[in-house]
């Protein structure tokens, strides 16, 4: 048996226990068949963190007790309480309740005290032994949170009151009435002042004193992609999530929208702003203070960290620069995150039978009862093994439907993988060869053309390298540079008189020659080196203010492409020398030699 692990920014997350991690049997089935699965290796091999470490069917919430010796967890179905020894690594018992519940205090350091808010209107008050006291609230509620100096516990729900039950008198309280028009979703308490914490439905954060029992403060929090309220909601999202720092002056506030903005509270302003990526409401926040001198790619472990989770995956990132630090995705839907103070143990309650529980070395050390922890992920750490996909042919939504599978999507046969899917080769090819009879007959013959093109390629040829920012003009000037040295070596025409061949011989060396060095200095002056490297001097030769100051240029450009036209053509191989499709049709002889010189000396001009 290897211990699965995973590795995000080079922080190795081992998973101990939980995600199918080892073969479940039920209990009837482990008795039936006791002597047959003791020679099971398997069986025999599994790894169990906690001995029944696990719910029917799903966890609902999980905490750690105070003094770190138990843990409690409610669950479903049928909605139950159970409670687990950390000495014994075993389930220490488990208690039934009539509803399922939605959030749980502990009243004292250990497991022995604990009051439940379920989803039918109820308070329940729990003790070693059994169901102390039960009361019921006038709305549903959402959360709870506990006041230890007054005693009292803080209930709210969907109503703009903050309902308080007295513990010391037995009886409720006047209400705390709040400014929200929904409801209450959040309540936290300050370690450090006791200051209380509202986070309501229409996206404010209100912090009331437990002394004079009033608002001292409003906290409207925004986020500037999101504008538009939801819902009646003010800024557009709920708060769902919200912790306290342990120094009293920080506070962490989850939204609806999956982004976490962590406030001063001197400051109006959150100096950090993180988004989860996912659109997910935020469901767990808690700050993580620092712990040895381990280091990652993104920082060292000294500086605080925030854990934040949605119902997709539980996120570590750093305070004070926001670089992340590790991620866990566990396979099923998360519901609640607890985290062992000191240590890098990590405890997930969602929806599946097992609690999953993860280890980060570099988050912590283990705890003292699960201390062979540190020596078990090294010696039985999964090797990474990258998976190849040699079977499999990789395409896209547009592929499948030109294939005629589209309607496997949502199959077995279809791997869905990022945006596309994986199908079988086999599968694939005999798909394609239906679609297109004509594959073998077009590949061949693309085949064909790549050999004559690699052919024509190792031929030993002369190849002028061009810029990529003005290649038209540069590749201008080198055909003027080349017909300036072609000119000087041009015979005499012995139709024409020779003393006026001279003339104008000499007359187009001359322009020739001056436009040749023209071209040189362009091309070889570093002061015009940016033309040729800088896209800011690109010219674009189909605005029609060039068009208008080269009209000969776009003559033969125009003359150039219809003569090309014209030689496809078999009846145009016997016009006279007229250019049809061109204005102003020239003989092609005539206007050949006189628009090169013209478009000379207009550019240079």
């Amino acid at each position: 048996m290897v211990l699965p692990v995973n590795s995000t920014n080079n922080v190795k997350v081992y998973t101990v226990s939980g995600s199918n991690l080892s073969r479940k049997l039920p209990d009837w089935l482990i008795r039936r068949k006791r002597r047959e699965l003791q020679k099971d290796i398997e069986w025999t091999r599994r790894i169990e963190l906690i001995q029944d470490f696990e719910f029917p069917e799903a966890s609902l919430r999980i905490k750690v007790t105070p003094d770190q010796s138990h843990c409690m967890a409610t669950g479903v179905y049928k909605p139950q309480i159970r409670v687990f020894d950390f000495s014994n690594v075993s389930m220490k018992f488990d208690r039934h309740t009539d509803a399922e519940n939605v959030n749980f205090m502990l009243l004292s350091d250990d497991w022995t005290k604990s009051v439940h808010l379920q989803s039918d209107r109820s308070l329940e008050f729990h003790n070693e032994g059994q169901m102390h006291f039960r009361t019921r609230i006038p709305r549903f509620g959402r959360d709870l949170a506990y006041h230890s100096p007054s005693c009292d516990v803080l209930v709210g729900g969907a109503s703009n009151e903050v309902w308080r039950l007295n513990i010391d008198q037995g009886r409720f309280m006047t209400p705390f009435q709040t400014q929200s028009k929904t409801g209450i979703n959040v309540l936290k308490v300050n370690p450090a002042h006791q200051l209380f914490g509202f986070g309501t439905e229409d996206g404010t954060v209100e912090f009331w004193d437990p002394r004079a029992r009033n608002c001292i403060g409003t906290l409207e929090p925004t986020i500037p992609n999101i504008m538009q309220p939801v819902n009646g909601t003010r800024s557009g999202f709920e708060i769902s999530a919200m912790d306290f720092r342990g120094d009293g002056l920080g506070v962490a506030i989850g939204t609806s929208s999956g982004h976490v903005m962590l406030y001063d509270l001197r400051q109006s302003r959150p100096w950090q702003v993180k988004d989860q990526q996912y659109g997910l409401p935020i469901k767990t926040l808690q700050w993580v203070e620092g712990q040895g001198g381990a280091h990652y790619e993104g920082g060292t472990v000294d500086g605080a960290k925030i854990m934040s989770a949605d119902s997709r995956i539980i996120k570590l990132w750093s305070v004070d620069s926001g670089k992340p630090f590790t991620a866990i995705e566990p396979p099923n839907d998360i519901n609640d995150v607890c985290m062992m103070p000191g240590s890098g143990i990590i405890f997930v309650a969602g929806e599946c039978s097992e609690i999953q529980s993860y280890f980060i070395p570099q988050l912590g050390p283990a705890p003292r009862w699960a201390h062979f922890l540190e020596n078990l992920t090294e010696e039985m750490e999964q090797k990474p093994q990258q998976t190849v996909y040699d079977d499999y042919k990789f395409v896209v939504r547009k592929e499948l439907e030109a294939l005629g599978l589209s309607h496997l999507i949502g199959s077995a046969v279809l791997k869905p993988y990022m945006h596309g899917f994986f199908v079988d080769l086999r599968l694939y090819e005999r798909a394609k060869s239906i679609a297109n009879p004509f594959a073998y007959e077009e590949y061949r013959v693309r085949r064909v053309q790549q050999k004559l093109d690699e052919a024509r390629e190792s031929r030993i040829r002369a190849t002028t390298k061009l810029p990529k920012v003005n290649r038209a003009l540069a590749m201008r000037l080198l055909q003027m540079q080349k017909g300036e040295k072609a000119k000087r070596g041009l015979p005499v025409d012995s139709s024409e008189d020779e003393s006026t061949a001279k003339r104008v011989g000499g007359r187009q060396r001359k322009k020739a020659g001056a436009a040749a060095a023209a071209a040189s200095a362009v091309l070889e002056d570093n002061r015009f080196k940016d033309m040729f490297s800088n896209p800011e001097f690109e010219v674009d030769e189909e605005e029609d203010e060039f068009k208008q100051l080269h009209t000969v240029s776009q003559k033969q450009k125009l003359a150039t492409e219809a003569k090309m036209a014209a030689d496809d053509e078999d009846d145009s191989s016997d016009d006279d020398g007229l250019d049809i499709r061109a204005p102003d049709a020239q003989p092609l002889e005539n206007q050949e030699e006189d628009e090169d010189v013209g478009s000379d000396d207009e550019y240079f001009q």
